[in-house]
């Protein structure tokens, strides 16, 4: 096969950036991160595999959904470099998200259901703000924005 029909097993970072649409920028941070990861060339350029084009979808997918990379990071190392997500694999890092993803539906649900109590009102007292100030804890510690002079 001519080597001009050859798919190419590697992709320089701007290639990756093309087929992805993810800035370069954002590539050589989720790699600074150990999201993704590449070769040195001798002339110390990166080469990444063409299974990353598979991890940076899942990365910007699982982002889409307000996943953490923190979390994100701690799924993708369950998968062997240069190994793309499989169907498998979605399931099995849905599994172990589904905690998170319901720990973040509560919050946003009681965030929705206490935030009619104090919207709107600017007075800065906190005394009544169930969000900032449940039960006005802070009077406790004295006068004045507590939680803006904190150290």
């Amino acid at each position: 096969m001519p080597e001009s029909t050859m798919i190419a097993k590697e992709l320089t970072i701007g290639e990756l950036s093309e087929r992805s649409g993810v800035p370069a920028s954002a590539l050589r941070f989720y790699e600074r991160e150990g999201l993704i990861h590449s070769r040195r060339t001798t002339g110390n350029q990166r080469r990444y595999h063409r299974t990353t084009l598979r991890r940076v979808a899942f990365i910007r997918a699982s982002q889409s959904v307000g996943m953490p990379l923190s979390v994100i990071g701690e799924v993708l190392g369950f998968l062997p470099a240069n190994v793309p997500p499989t169907r498998e694999f979605w399931v099995r890092a849905s599994e172990c998200w589904s905690k998170e993803v319901n720990a973040r539906i509560e919050k946003m649900e009681r965030m929705r259901d206490r935030f009619t109590e104090c919207i709107g009102c600017g007075c800065l007292s906190f005394e009544q703000c169930a969000l900032v100030n449940p039960g006005d804890t802070l009077a406790g510690q004295g006068p004045g924005p507590r939680r803006l002079l904190a150290p």
